[in-house]
């Protein structure tokens, strides 16, 4: 059984993704942070397989906070993928960002909010 944490603003979002990679590959264990200032610590109990985070313009979802807790993690699980989700269309000057953090080696992978369950679904599986 694979884990994977699941962290995002939006709870009905969340709660999509969990049940995409639920329903795409029964051999994840989806897990859902309460928010990042749970995140690691959930991180730290369960040992993910991934880890995967929305980035947002606005705390605490910004990206060096999710930077943060992605070194905190790796700090215990060096192992876990890191995995950022960004809205390509609504935070362009973001998305750069995210993209340039991938990379410079800083995450595992990145994904756009407007792509489909299963694509999602497959990256998360090719880890």
């Amino acid at each position: 059984m694979r884990r994977v944490v699941v962290d995002m603003q939006n709870y009905l979002f969340a709660d999509s993704v969990a049940q995409a990679l639920k329903n795409a590959d029964s051999d994840f264990d989806v897990y859902r942070s309460e928010g990042p200032v749970n995140t690691a610590e959930l991180c730290s109990l369960c040992e993910p397989y991934a880890l995967l985070m929305e980035v947002l313009g606005v705390s605490p979802w910004r990206l060096e906070e999710r930077l943060k807790i992605r070194d905190e993690v790796k700090r215990t699980n060096p192992h876990c993928r890191i995995v950022f989700i960004v809205d390509e269309n609504a935070e362009g000057e973001l998305a750069k960002r995210v993209l340039q953090a991938k990379k410079d080696g800083l995450i595992d992978n990145f994904i756009y909010s407007s792509v489909s369950a299963a694509y999602l679904s497959a990256v998360v599986d090719t880890l």
